[in-house]
């Protein structure tokens, strides 16, 4: 299973249920891995969306512990346990957590590759992803070239769980 998300230099990823920011070329990097596959996030990750609608083009799968709630074209589950056994149903490569915090604070364990796109400013911000620089098991695999948006640096890394 892979994990999906950006970061900013204290590996903060988000305010007030928003992205830090938005760069096109992390947008892109996105949506060409993530699309045609299956995204798992929380109720709060799909509410952020435009018109709090599903990714077009993906499962979606909705971790939220509200036994009420349900949208259109998304698989809602209840708990990590009922995702975990949803996605039993699709190809473990194809499946991508997107957030937020808390589901993929859960879902870590789970995961063998982490996309990360580190971002070398810091925001101010609410939510954070665990730091995978201090974690002995998570090891850098690829990197990308340093690139710019305006004035932000930014690079596009790929960890994999040592031992896998």
């Amino acid at each position: 299973m892979n994990l999906i998300v950006a970061v900013d230099k204290n590996w903060a990823i988000g305010l007030d249920n928003k992205l830090l920011i938005s760069i096109p070329a992390d947008m892109r990097f996105f949506r060409d891995e993530t699309t045609g596959k299956v995204v798992i996030m929380g109720r709060k990750t799909l509410e952020s969306f435009p018109g709090g609608q599903p990714l077009k083009n993906r499962t979606n799968i909705v971790i939220s512990r509200d036994k009420d709630y349900s949208v259109k074209g998304a698989i809602v589950v209840r708990s990590v346990e009922e995702a975990l056994k949803e996605c039993e149903k699709y190809n473990t490569e194809d499946i991508y957590v997107i957030g937020g915090s808390s589901v993929y604070e859960q879902m870590l364990p789970y995961c063998n590759v982490a996309h990360v796109t580190k971002i070398d400013f810091s925001y101010q911000a609410d939510t954070y992803f665990p730091n995978l620089d201090e974690k002995e098991e998570w090891k850098i695999t690829e990197e990308s070239e340093e690139q710019t948006y305006y004035d932000l640096e930014y690079a596009f890394y790929k960890y994999e769980r040592a031992n896998n």
